[in-house]
């Protein structure tokens, strides 16, 4: 009997809407509104309790007996029937819930031990109601919840006030031992970005006040440019020795970032310092919450370097932002609510989180996640308490044997394209002290990780009903890493987001306004969001989203270095580079000037049958759509590969060009960027566009040398370019050739490499 009593007390559970079981959780019994009728005799529920029942009767007394239901509760099942139907799809999301609460009930502590997908959707108060329940007794995370999903059918306003939790910031105080003692100095910067408050007048300036800029050289970040739209440009030059407690680090992190950092410190340095040079410079900008864009990141070189050094500072933002918060609950329940100034305690924005860290793949997340832990324990004997670490590391984890072991490719491809190379992705992280929970929901998270797909699908587009960017409302620290990878994956992914960020929330979603600070009510938060901005070239897309979306008051700070030597220099094999300028009168016009240029200019010279084996590479695949298909309507003798290109297709391609069956072969360079197959058979080249990554150029120049059957001396090498590829042309051929080039009155400049 008491198995087949557990499973009907199961299915009778599942049928439970939420304000359902949320009342039987809270008071042990059904609200008399819900009481079951039904045509069939039916079996009083065992959480029911009548009030005449006789206290000495029997359980199987009551279970045999017939529930006797009154007119009043035929009317009220009429009217809960009509709700039910509203809430059916509501209850298809909460089977997360549903389980929990069977648990709690049953007092059943056996465990299915599947875990939940992470793409698994829930509306915020169902993840709300089960982060309350599962975080004190499941701190490895079984039950842990997926982010904060697309679903947004009936979203309620909810508060961790009403349900103590671990990570609620409402209902936790800041520990005696703890401390906040980096929050009591002044000079501290966090402390000084968030209480300085701007007038009505300078907002309204910043839209017509020219952007003044002042250039400084730095030891190891070289060419620095300062800017700022608002008044007053601050601009300072760094200090020889950094002592970690001029740097106002949060506990624990002065003691538990030399361990951390260790493996970048070596020979004299480690003793004297606790930067590399390169972390020493790229600190000082970050900690003092200008903008930064640095466009010399790379994977092979100084990547973790930078992830290192964006890591501390990401967490130490959120450690004393939570501190200010702790430490003021703390002064408003000493004090009695109603005693002082309510402005006093304002010390959070419309939505918890803070920091939005965009990286492209998994790995990268899950490096980023492992960062995070090893700053909070250090040292330190006692672990920290991380929930849902194992269903983390299954998700976002790789698993080495997936490999081939006979891929060759280049270093820098190795770097990149490690581990788990998934790039739909979001996690929330929660941190509070020395406890970080993994999978919270998106408006319980003080830091969100994502790709820029993976936002952009809960994001979504205008007019979709199910759509969500409240979260992104009070960012105060965006970092967005490896940004040329966005290039190659789409970067309308990342002019989205950013047209989202820092937008006034459309629900309250249980804020307690008199926290909120008053810059982010009258929807400033904009311009006290810092911005730090990593990638490996400097690109006109990069460049504009850098200059259009921070205006950040602090000002911004842009690495410019320019390239003395290019790419071409790499170019191992004896080739002529025949450069060819075209003519445009703006950017709008660029893209139909190039294509008339190549179609009337470029492509008649090798219609010829002597040239075949031309490979033309194309940057854009707009512009490899607009060749194919003017290809096809002249019917030359082509094929073509690209990113979507199937496996036998591209066998195939690359099998018609080697053999001379097909005169020319389209090729993409986001196929490129993620393959990097040697392309055999190449005697002619045309570069369409200057590749995004200029080591990209003499990659493809040396695939010529795959096959040499003693054709070199006919080998040829065409490039178009324009006025407005003044970057890629110097990223190529160095900047002093790149600037000549374009002042000439020449429209054609050679270059012959391989000489000897």
């Amino acid at each position: 009997m008491g198995k087949r009593g557990s499973r009907s007390r199961s299915q009778l559970l599942h049928t439970l809407t939420k304000k359902q079981k949320k009342h039987l959780r809270d008071f042990g019994e059904e609200h008399p509104f819900y009481d079951r009728v039904s045509g069939k005799e039916a079996k009083p529920q065992i959480y029911q309790r009548s009030e005449n029942s006789d206290a000495s009767g029997s359980e199987s007394e009551a279970e045999s007996e017939p529930e006797q239901v009154s007119g009043y509760h035929k009317l009220l099942a009429t009217l809960k029937n009509a709700s039910e139907e509203d809430e059916e799809e509501e209850e298809d999301e909460e089977e997360e819930e549903e389980d929990s609460v069977v648990d709690e009930v049953e007092t059943n502590s056996e465990d299915d031990g599947s875990d939940v997908s992470m793409e698994k959707e829930t509306t915020a108060e169902s993840t709300k109601v089960q982060e309350s329940m599962v975080l004190p007794a499941d701190p490895e995370g079984k039950d842990g919840d997926g982010p904060l999903g697309t679903s947004q059918e009936s979203l309620e306003e909810f508060t961790d006030a009403k349900h103590e939790s671990l990570f609620s910031l409402e209902t936790n105080f800041l520990e005696e031992s703890e401390g906040a003692c980096s929050l009591k100095v002044s000079q501290d910067p966090f402390l000084q970005h968030v209480n300085k408050e701007l007038k009505e007048k300078e907002i309204q300036a910043v839209a017509t006040n020219p952007r003044t800029t002042h250039q400084l050289k730095w030891p190891v970040l070289g060419q620095l440019v300062f800017s700022s739209k608002f008044q007053k440009l601050e601009t300072f030059k760094p200090s020889k020795d950094v002592d970690l407690k001029s740097l106002h680090l949060q506990k624990p992190l002065e003691s538990t970032w030399t361990k951390t950092n260790s493996q970048f410190l070596s020979g004299p340095s480690k003793s004297s310092s606790p930067f590399t040079p390169l972390q020493k410079e790229l600190f000082l900008i970050m900690n003092s919450y200008q903008d930064l864009f640095y466009p010399e990141r790379t994977a092979l070189k100084n990547g973790e370097e930078i992830r290192h050094v964006y890591c501390l500072h990401a967490i130490n933002h959120v450690l004393k932002a939570n501190a200010q918060v702790l430490s003021n609950n703390s002064r408003r329940r000493s004090q009695k609510l109603g005693v002082g100034d309510d402005d006093d305690f304002r010390d959070q924005g419309l939505t918890r989180p803070k920091v939005l860290i965009v990286v492209p793949f998994r790995e990268a997340a899950l490096r980023v996640v492992q960062l995070f832990i090893s700053l909070l324990e250090g040292d330190s004997k006692k672990k920290i308490i991380v929930s849902n670490k194992k269903r983390f590391k299954g998700e976002y984890g790789s698993d080495p044997e997936e490999r081939p072991p006979n891929l060759k490719r280049p270093e820098d491809y190795e770097a990149v394209f490690v581990g788990n190379i998934d790039d739909h992705f979001r996690i929330g992280v929660a941190i509070l002290q020395r406890s970080i929970r993994l999978y919270a929901p998106f408006y319980s998270s003080d830091i969100l990780i994502a790709s820029p797909l993976g936002l952009r699908t809960i994001i979504g587009a205008e007019g979709e009903k199910k759509r969500d960017f409240d979260f992104l409302s009070s960012i105060e620290l965006l970092i967005i890493d490896q940004a040329d990878i966005y290039l190659m994956q789409n970067w309308e992914h990342v002019l989205h987001l950013m047209n989202h960020m820092n937008l006034l929330p459309l629900d309250s979603h249980g804020v307690d306004f008199s926290r909120v600070r008053m810059w982010s009510l009258n929807s400033w938060s904009k311009y006290y969001r810092q911005t730090l901005l990593f990638g490996a070239l400097q690109d006109a897309q990069i460049n504009s989203v850098f200059s259009k979306y921070c205006v950040n008051l602090q000002g911004q700070v842009a690495v410019r270095n320019v390239p003395i030597t290019g790419s071409i220099s790499h170019v191992l094999v004896q080739l002529p580079h025949v450069f060819q300028r075209m003519e445009a009168e703006n950017v709008a016009s660029v893209i139909d000037a190039r294509f008339n240029f190549f179609v009337n200019k470029i492509l008649p010279q090798y219609r010829d049958a002597v040239m075949s084996h031309t490979l033309i590479y194309v940057p854009s695949y707009f512009d490899f759509v607009r060749l194919r298909n003017y290809f096809k309507k002249e019917e030359l003798n082509f094929t073509h590969i690209c990113e979507y290109t199937p496996k036998s297709g591209i066998s195939r391609a690359r099998h018609f060009f080697l053999q001379g069956e097909k005169q020319f072969l389209l090729l993409t360079e986001r196929f490129h960027f993620y393959k990097r197959y040697t392309i055999k058979g190449i005697r002619n080249l045309i570069f369409y566009e200057l590749p995004t990554y200029s080591h990209f150029y003499s990659e493809v120049c040396n695939m010529l040398k795959a096959t040499s059957r003693g054709e070199e001396a006919a080998w040829t090498c065409t490039v178009l370019y324009s006025r407005y590829d003044a970057q890629r042309l110097a990223a190529v051929v160095g900047v002093t050739r790149a600037a000549q080039m374009l002042q000439s009155k020449k429209n054609v400049h050679l270059f012959i490499t391989g000489e000897r």
